[in-house]
C-alpha cells in the first residue's frame, strides 16, 4: 500500500507537469491585475498567487453548463459585486470546471480530473478552501441567502480554519451529495469518474 506521503508526491508530481501546459494555455492568467479579479484555471499558479499573497484558495468544483444548482450558486452568489468585491482582498478564486457542452483543452481538464480525484469531490458544486500547500481549511457548497451571507459563511469558515490544523485532502470530512440527475435523459453524472451513468442514481445518492 502506498504512504500518504507518497501519494501526495506523486499527486504533486503530476499537477507540476500538468501546470506546465496549462500555463501555456492560459498565460493571460499570469498577469496580477487579472488574476486578482477571475477565476484562475491553473492551480499551480492559484498556489503561488495564494503563498504571494497570503491568502485561502477557494476552488469551485463546478458543472457550469449542466449543473443546475452550479448555476444557482453562481447566478446568487459568485457573480454578484458583493462576493466580487470580498474575493477581490481575501481570496485566490481557482475553478475546476467539467461542462458538457463545451471541451476544455485536455490539459485542464485532465487537471480538473486529478484535483478532483485527490480532494474526494463527490458532487457538484463542491467549494474548497485550500492554503497555498493545497491543504484542505474547509468545504462547503450551494448555500441559501445570497451573496452577502455567503460572504459571512466564508469569511466564518476561513476564521474557524485557523484554530484547527488542515489536512491533505479532506476526503475523511466529505459527506456524500447527490448525483446531478438529468431527468430529460433519464441520467445522472458522476464526477468521480467524469462521465454520466443511464438510469437513476444509486440509492442515497
Amino acid at each position: 500500500m502506498k504512504s500518504k506521503w507518497s501519494r501526495t508526491a506523486l499527486f504533486t508530481g503530476l499537477l507540476g507537469v500538468l501546470a506546465g501546459v496549462v500555463s501555456a494555455v492560459y498565460a493571460a492568467e499570469a498577469k496580477p491585475e487579472q488574476a486578482q479579479a477571475s477565476w484562475l484555471t491553473n492551480f499551480e499558479q492559484a498556489q503561488k498567487q495564494a503563498k504571494e499573497q497570503d491568502r485561502p484558495i477557494l476552488v469551485n468544483f463546478s458543472g457550469s453548463d449542466w449543473c443546475g444548482w452550479c448555476i444557482r450558486l453562481d447566478k446568487e452568489v459568485l457573480s454578484q459585486t458583493e462576493f466580487k468585491n470580498y474575493a477581490k482582498d481575501n481570496l485566490v478564486l481557482f475553478v475546476a470546471d467539467f461542462p458538457q457542452q463545451k471541451k476544455l483543452p485536455e490539459p485542464v481538464a485532465k487537471q480538473n480530473q486529478a484535483l478532483l480525484e485527490h480532494y474526494g469531490v463527490q458532487g457538484f458544486p463542491t467549494l474548497l478552501l485550500l492554503n497555498a500547500k493545497g491543504d484542505v481549511i474547509a468545504r462547503t457548497g450551494y448555500q441559501t441567502g445570497g451573496a452577502q451571507a455567503y460572504v459571512e459563511h466564508l469569511a466564518g469558515l476561513i476564521a474557524a480554519g485557523k484554530d484547527k490544523p488542515a489536512t491533505t485532502t479532506g476526503a475523511t470530512k466529505q459527506t456524500p451529495v447527490p448525483y446531478e440527475y438529468d431527468a430529460a435523459n433519464d441520467r445522472y453524472w458522476d464526477p468521480g469518474h467524469g462521465h454520466w451513468h443511464q438510469g437513476k442514481p444509486p440509492a442515497g445518492r
